[in-house]
């Protein structure tokens, strides 16, 4: 009889510190599936991206839970764990929350984040009626709301809110505003911080040009911009060499030296000073920012490179677009962010037809680093070769190369762009 109490005894020790054991490892995996955003934003090998998951040219037809959860699923085989969300007006954001969530209960190893933002405009953007740059939309109060409530509601997900995009600087002629309108949004919601109202945790920023975050024109050093600078948790910037191959070209072209080199030399050394030329706008705004005194964190909010434009980019412009020199884009810029322990969030995951719906060649359509209907462009190429995306489909098509997969082809539609001394001539 005693040896059975005994016997029993220690089953039951056994069994309590194997329960034990398995709470501990239980709340281990949560943990490192609940980072905060300084630690995600530290992450290296957490790679982040810009997505949205429309599939027509206009925003009123959403995706389906189901349909994002597909594209979760993609981004997350290639190791994709930030997404950077825009507004909150629409479902589409609160639907990737929930598609996320439902991924985390399917799957205890699924990890994914969320960058949300909270899009901003000035009064009368988007009617016929005179716009006021100095004055808030009455959307905005709405939309900071409505990402609060997210952020509280999906607290392992959430862990940055941006405040605007692209919403400062000027050449956003149909909806930016004046700092002191940002101001006082990130100003609410750190104030929320400190009633515990949202967690002390949680980041915001506001998601910016360059210029607008000081690395450009002196009109934007304003003391508005520096207390928003002293405000945020981090600040949030955007590059984008591409659109200056046509209204900067400064860096573009082939240099004189180089016209002997073979076509692949001569684009390799052109969208390296491509990527230089986007760090030297990093470097301008963290030139800024230690002119002030202040310390923050600098991540790349936003930066990417269109494979197709028949306008300004394309052929008959700059000759900036084709998949190759998206290609060597984002690998040049992905190893420099992990290099320089910056979070890159690459605009963006898939094509977007709604961007320029009335101009289906425009280049806003081509961002993707999946067309539409889901096949992997030259930049991704060997993620398919590796099997990265074996078994996963989009809209029921599996993943699959553009051109299918022939190289040949694919240059076919490459251009060279012109001789550097060239393009100083024509501007």
């Amino acid at each position: 009889m005693k040896s059975a109490m005994q016997f029993l005894l220690v089953v039951s020790v056994v069994v309590l510190a194997s329960c034990q054991q398995n709470t501990k490892e239980q709340k281990s995996m949560q943990d490192k599936r609940n980072l905060t955003a300084e630690e995600i934003l530290n992450k290296p090998d957490y790679l982040a991206i810009s997505y949205g998951g429309y599939r027509k040219k206009t925003r009123d037809s959403q995706p389906s839970i189901s349909q994002l959860k597909d594209d979760l699923k993609i981004l997350y085989a290639m190791d994709i764990r930030v997404l950077r969300t825009y507004n909150v007006r629409l479902p589409h954001a609160s639907n990737i929350l929930k598609a996320i969530k439902e991924l985390k209960q399917e799957d205890d190893n699924f990890e994914m984040y969320v960058m949300l933002g909270a899009w901003i405009d000035c009064k009368n953007a988007w009617t016929e009626l005179p716009l006021n740059h100095n004055e808030g939309s009455i959307h905005n109060a709405s939309e900071i709301n409505r990402a609060v409530e997210l952020a509280n509601q999906y607290p392992d997900i959430v862990k940055i809110i941006a405040v605007g995009n692209e919403a400062m600087v000027k050449w956003a002629s149909a909806y930016y505003v004046q700092p002191h309108i940002i101001l006082k949004w990130v100003k609410h919601l750190q104030d929320l911080k400190s009633k515990g109202e949202i967690r002390k945790d949680l980041w915001i920023t506001s998601s910016d040009n360059f210029a607008s975050w000081g690395g450009g024109e002196s009109e934007y050093h304003t003391p508005e911009l520096e207390e928003i600078i002293e405000t945020v948790d981090y600040l949030s910037i955007h590059t984008y060499p591409m659109h200056d191959t046509h209204y900067n070209p400064v860096f573009w072209g082939v240099l004189p030296k180089e016209k002997k080199l073979s076509n692949t030399e001569k684009l390799d050394k052109v969208m390296n000073r491509s990527l230089t030329y986007a760090v030297s706008q990093y470097d301008s705004v963290a030139s800024y920012v230690k002119s002030l005194g202040i310390k923050k964190p600098i991540h790349i909010g936003e930066t990417g490179w269109a494979s197709f434009s028949d306008r300004h980019y394309g052929p008959a412009g700059s000759k900036a677009t084709d998949e190759y020199k998206q290609a060597l884009y984002y690998h040049k810029m992905r190893e420099w962010a992990t290099k320089n322990k910056t979070k890159c969030f690459y605009f963006e995951a898939f094509d977007e037809p709604w961007k320029d719906a009335e101009y289906p060649n425009g280049s806003e359509n081509y961002f993707g680093l999946f067309t539409v209907d889901g096949k992997a462009k030259y930049a991704l190429w060997d993620a398919v070769d590796k099997k990265t995306f074996e078994n996963l489909k989009r809209d029921k098509n599996e993943i699959t190369k553009t051109y299918d997969g022939k190289l040949e082809d694919l240059l076919l539609d490459v251009h060279i762009p012109p001789v550097k001394n060239e393009i100083m001539l024509n501007h």
